[in-house]
């Protein structure tokens, strides 16, 4: 045991054989530097602005000073994340609040609109992804709107129907069960659709769908080369 207490150990040591015997560490002298170390963040850095407020009798006039400029701070952190958490569900909308909840939304928020029916099936999956998708991007507007309160006469075959906005504008759409995804729509292929364009920061690395796009690919190559043989073997034969 290279740290057992031995005679044999101390000799390898002097040698350099063995790492030198560690000492043991002195527990007051470890108080002492975490203490210290405490000592060096000042008291307000680790309260709240309800806390600041309380104590305020207790600092001196340099310690209010750094206190207002730290308190600003924080009051700033704050509101940058009020901000971006001011959405987080997905909200049903009828069709006379459209312009001002979707068209005319606040300048630079990112709105996305679901215009379903309730008695097709792709719509509900598609409100239970976008539900999930609204607490996940909280800095995003999810809305959903039964589309006979929007449009009059909309065709079935066009829904689900999904259109993205900025700043009054049509950024993106998705008309019908296709466009949408099919009927086998997952959270993460829905995800990366708004993602492309625009109205999410995703975290996902690569499209869900690329590994079945890339079969459906290399499936219809091999395809078209197996057709091309055939026709040439076709052409030589017509030829003897």
């Amino acid at each position: 045991d290279p740290n057992e207490d031995t005679e044999w150990n101390d000799i390898l040591r002097d040698f350099g054989i063995l790492p030198p015997k560690e000492e043991p560490k002195d527990e007051i002298e470890e108080m002492v530097l975490r203490l210290q170390k405490e000592a060096m963040v000042k008291p307000y850095e680790k309260m709240t602005l309800v806390e600041l407020k309380e104590a305020e009798d207790e600092f001196d006039d340099e310690d209010m000073r750094a206190i207002e400029i730290y308190r600003e701070k924080r009051l700033q952190e704050w509101k940058v994340l009020k901000k971006k958490q001011k959405f987080g569900e997905l909200r049903e909308i009828s069709g006379n609040q459209y312009v001002n909840e979707v068209t005319n939304a606040e300048k630079d928020v990112w709105v996305i609109i679901h215009l379903y029916r309730s008695s097709i099936p792709m719509c509900l999956l598609v409100n239970q992804h976008l539900s999930l998708l609204a607490r996940k991007f909280p800095e995003t507007k999810f809305v959903k709107a039964i589309v006979n309160s929007c449009i009059d006469h909309y065709h079935d075959n066009c829904l689900p129907t999904i259109f993205v906005y900025k700043n009054g504008q049509i950024e993106g759409k998705f008309i019908g069960i296709i466009e949408c995804g099919g009927i086998n729509l997952k959270l993460e292929e829905l995800e990366w659709k708004l993602a492309e364009v625009g109205a999410i920061q995703t975290d996902l690395e690569e499209n869900p769908k690329k590994g079945i796009v890339d079969v459906m690919v290399s499936s219809i190559r091999n395809t078209s080369i197996y057709d091309d043989t055939d026709s040439s073997n076709s052409d030589n034969e017509d030829t003897k």
